[in-house]
């Protein structure tokens, strides 16, 4: 009798897995207590230097969004909740919380065991931490950027917590029915909850309720969230194993290349492949297509990231019509800034061409072509394809508003285009990258300690940084053609040290010039 039990203790599926996991977690190449240490070490240094200023600009500053009444919360909460939900589904499709270390999840697939049981213990502490994880995420958001806490006797604060629960609870949820679920489920989840944040955003602001929106928003994100964890937990057990190994796989290999410093490399591995269209950069004839036609093409054989640009770029172009002509200086460079970074994100999702540029401009010129024709033939349609749909936008945005407002339109015009032009310079920057300067490496001794994570970190994000860094420094510039300049000369800087970084420079082009 006691055979048996033990034996059928040992063959319970959740023994098994659980020996499986503390073999597996006891290995010899494991992280040390020093490098949790020196890990955490880092953390707080790029905390103090870059967290802790930041906090204490935004809590010093008036709030970048007021609430004063639920009738005024209830539209940016629902919002809020949506866009949570859409960008949980979009994370499942690259990586959700089944996603496992190759070897382990080789290992139980070797097996005769179901996936619910090695994944569905897997999926229920990983989303218990992702709640966690969200709700600490708004409530953080909502402290620095509303003015919802600074009223605690106010009845907007419980209310905001519930929502703030309700986020927590819905978006791990989305989160995991992006990975089981089909595209075409997931197209219809993202069209639902956006018909219902308009239907509740719509009810909140009606006085029928009494204020009672918020609640209604919480109500809902309760029941969708029970609704759509149970469909997507008992989904753990049909999941697509041989999808799963893939997106493991690329998740290990993403990973190493994120703790080597190639940030970009990692980010490069969840690009979407071209599909296609192959013979759409060909004439009839044999020979290639124009310059532009190609570029468009490239661009349509990834329709996910084309139609992520077809609408950031039209954003970036109102958001900034409204920064530089806005006559207040906050909200101008506020406006202005997102306008900027949306103008930048959607350069790079539009120009396909930007990596086939860095690698053609890094190997040696096989068939001798000067490198000012590869310039000119890669680069002339992301300048088009921003600039039209930016400056479509942008004129639109200027008819609407300006005639309201004592602003000249040369000014506004100037001001966005030299603005584009930055975002243009700092997206060719940050996609000249190769591998991680070994300088960049070095001890960097301050008072603070070592901050040579610092430098490590500017590299990593340098694209970004230089477009905010510009917009700030175009902000406060008295003139718009001085700012105009600013933008040229940061844009100019760019593209030198973008051709730096693959070996070659400007001095070509310049002798050649010269000798025309």
């Amino acid at each position: 009798m006691t055979t048996d039990s033990s034996t059928a203790a040992a063959t319970d599926p959740r023994d098994r897995v659980h020996a499986v996991r503390h073999r597996y977690a006891h290995r010899g190449d494991r992280a040390t207590v020093q490098d949790v240490a020196y890990t955490l070490y880092l953390a707080a240094v790029l905390g103090a230097v870059y967290v802790a200023p930041v906090v204490y600009l935004l809590r010093t500053t008036e709030a970048l969004v007021s609430l004063p009444s639920a009738e005024a919360a209830a539209p940016a909460a629902c919002l809020v909740a949506a866009a949570a939900v859409w960008g949980a589904q979009l994370a499942g499709r690259y990586g959700g919380p089944l996603v496992l270390k190759p070897f382990l999840l080789h290992v139980f697939m070797s097996t005769d065991l179901s996936p619910a049981d090695y994944l569905g213990t897997l999926a229920r502490r990983r989303l218990a931490y992702a709640g966690l994880g969200t709700l600490l995420l708004v409530c953080t958001t909502t402290f620095l950027a509303t003015d919802l806490y600074d009223r605690p006797g106010s009845a907007l604060l419980p209310q905001g917590l519930a929502v703030a629960a309700g986020i927590g609870a819905v978006a791990p949820a989305a989160w995991l029915w992006g990975q089981v679920r089909t595209v075409r489920e997931n197209a219809l989840l993202a069209a639902a909850v956006a018909a219902a944040a308009a239907l509740v955003a719509l009810l909140g602001r009606s006085p029928l309720l009494g204020g009672g929106g918020l609640w209604l928003l919480t109500g809902t994100l309760a029941t969708t969230a029970a609704l759509l964890g149970r469909a997507a937990l008992r989904s753990v057990r049909t999941v697509d194993l041989t999808r799963l190994a893939r997106e493991s796989a690329r998740a290990a290999e993403a990973q190493a290349f994120a703790w080597t410093g190639t940030l970009h490399h990692a980010l490069d591995l969840y690009r979407p492949q071209p599909r296609g269209l192959t013979t759409a950069l060909t004439r009839p004839d044999g020979r290639l297509r124009g310059h532009l036609a190609q570029g468009a093409v490239r661009a349509l054989r990834t329709p996910g990231r084309a139609l992520a640009a077809a609408v950031s770029l039209p954003v970036g172009g109102v958001l900034l019509t409204l920064g530089v002509a806005a006559p207040d200086a906050r909200t101008a460079t506020l406006s202005w800034t997102a306008g900027a970074v949306a103008v930048h994100l959607g350069s790079g999702w539009v120009g396909e061409g930007w990596r086939g540029l860095r690698d053609e401009l890094t190997l040696a010129p096989l068939l001798g072509e000067w490198w000012g024709g590869v310039l000119a033939r890669t680069l002339a349609w992301p300048a088009v394809a921003v600039a039209v749909p930016v400056g479509l936008a942008g004129t639109l945005t200027a008819a609407a508003r300006l005639p309201l407002q004592d602003t000249d339109p040369a000014e506004t015009a100037l001001l966005a285009a030299g603005t584009v032009v930055l975002a243009l310079g700092a997206r060719f920057l940050r996609e000249m990258k190769t591998n991680l300067p070994v300088e960049l490496l070095l001890p960097l001794i301050t008072p603070l300690g070592d901050l040579s994570a610092l430098r490590v970190f500017l590299w990593q994000f340098d694209g970004l940084v230089v477009v905010l860094a510009g917009v700030l420094v175009m902000a406060a510039m008295p003139t718009a053609s001085g700012a105009a300049l600013v933008a040229v000369a940061a844009a100019a800087c760019c593209v030198r040290a973008g051709l730096r970084r693959t070996g070659w420079s400007l001095r070509p082009l310049a002798s050649r010039l010269g000798k025309a």
